[in-house]
């Protein structure tokens, strides 16, 4: 299977103790009989905090699965050994992280000293096993594994590349990533550390934009999804279903996607319908969010979808996809969107307005969820604005995020990386 780890080779035997891939065995080779793995393959280790789904999940796997396996020895390190994450990336060698807290960190929650002090009990455990599994390359991929993995790689000798998926006035990519990380890796413009436009500071000489990699050749049956939501739903068939994609956290403004949906079933005739699809566990706003679905009234409804996945075949079937999120560095849902066809109506905030420049989509006012509610009726009011938005959105997306163009720009890194000392 592509991006699978390759086996160990006989003489890696001391190296990864105890660690075993699903379904096989130290020392097996390939078919033509040499070894699977070089032994100057890079060894990459991918470790993940907690044990919830997000974004930054998928753009891991989607490079993962894209590596050679034969210039590449990749281990992923769950927090949760037997959890959620750990079967997500069955596919690859894994080995438990060995210094796991009493309880993980909530995603998107503020670090203070406190947790800080917490992160750093595990520090010469993770240290250790990172020496001792030879691992030459730590990619975290969000700010609850840089915390706990960053200064372990370093005292280790290990190269960090430190994946920032978040906003550019995170602490962790202000104070500490300029001081531990090999190199920053953000997902859009608006993600780079401050003053890095401007060349300024050692953040800056290290970071740079990789966009995160997406199938860009997939597709969707429309009509087939969107039937299946009215059936599931029991709704009318000329329902106008707005879809809501992402973990339920301050940032993305929940409530107020279910405001504008409430407000869009005032401006039209025909029924409206906010699908939230996530884990519901990732919440940040508690209670609040089913008491004020339930008190929507009038014209709309609001369903909590739960996880689904493959989530562009979900985002096929909706209408439209409503994005109110404030500061969203770059969101996969935008993305897929673009390209599976279902135009996007987002706040001008964070990198959204980056992802749908050259009209792949509809920006408006930030925490307005009656301007969004608008963009959105005016926009379903034009079929032929909006038939050639979908076909400006479909070429837009294949050209700038495809998969190949992430892989190259990482695997690139990492082989610089690779060439230096430790």
């Amino acid at each position: 299977m592509k991006g699978i780890a390759a086996p160990l080779a006989p003489d890696f035997e001391p190296v990864f103790q105890g660690f075993r891939e699903p379904g096989r065995e130290p020392g097996l080779r390939d078919d033509t009989g040499s070894a699977a793995a070089s032994p100057r393959a890079l060894r990459i280790c991918f470790p993940f905090a907690g044990d919830e789904l997000g974004g930054s999940h998928v753009s891991a796997r989607g490079l993962m699965e894209g590596l050679d396996p034969g210039r590449y020895r990749l281990m992923v390190v769950p927090e949760v050994p037997d959890g959620t994450i750990a079967g997500f990336f069955s596919a690859f060698a894994q080995m438990p992280d060995p210094a796991r807290p009493a309880r993980s960190f909530v995603p998107g929650a503020r670090f203070g000293l406190a947790k800080v002090l917490r992160t750093l009990a595990g520090v010469p455990r993770r240290a250790r096993f990172l020496r001792e599994n030879g691992i030459d390359l730590v990619h975290s991929n969000d700010g609850r594994s840089h915390a706990s993995w960053a200064l372990a790689a370093r005292l280790a000798g290990a190269r960090l590349v430190w994946h920032h998926r978040g906003d550019p006035d995170a602490r962790g990519l202000r104070y500490v990533a300029p001081l531990l990380a090999s190199r920053i890796f953000t997902v859009s413009r608006f993600s780079l550390p401050q003053g890095a436009a401007k060349g300024r500071g050692r953040a800056a000489r290290a970071a740079q934009v990789v966009y995160s990699p997406f199938d860009t050749s997939v597709t969707a049956d429309w009509a087939a999804m969107r039937g299946r939501l009215i059936e599931e739903l029991g709704c009318a068939p000329d329902a106008v279903l707005c879809g809501w994609f992402g973990n339920f956290v301050q940032r993305k403004r929940p409530l107020e996607f279910v405001e504008a949906v409430e407000r869009l079933g005032a401006l039209l005739d025909r029924p409206v319908v906010g699908l939230m699809f996530g884990d519901p566990r990732n919440t940040e706003v508690g209670e609040a969010l089913p008491q004020r679905i339930a008190r929507v009234s009038g014209n709309a409804r609001v369903h909590m979808m739960g996880y689904r996945t493959p989530g562009h075949e979900w985002l096929a079937g909706c209408d439209l996809l409503l994005v109110p999120a404030a500061r969203e560095p770059l969101g996969r849902t935008l993305v897929e969107a673009m390209l599976v066809g279902t135009p996007v109506v987002a706040t001008d905030s964070g990198g959204n307005p980056e992802a749908l420049e050259g009209g792949c989509g509809v920006l408006c006012a930030l925490d307005d969820p009656a301007a969004m509610a608008r963009a959105a009726a005016d926009l379903l009011a034009d079929p032929e604005r909006l038939d050639a938005m979908r076909a400006r959105a479909r070429i837009e997306a294949r050209r700038r995020f495809s998969r190949e163009n992430h892989i190259r720009q990482v695997t690139s890194v990492y082989d610089e990386l690779g060439s230096r000392p430790r």
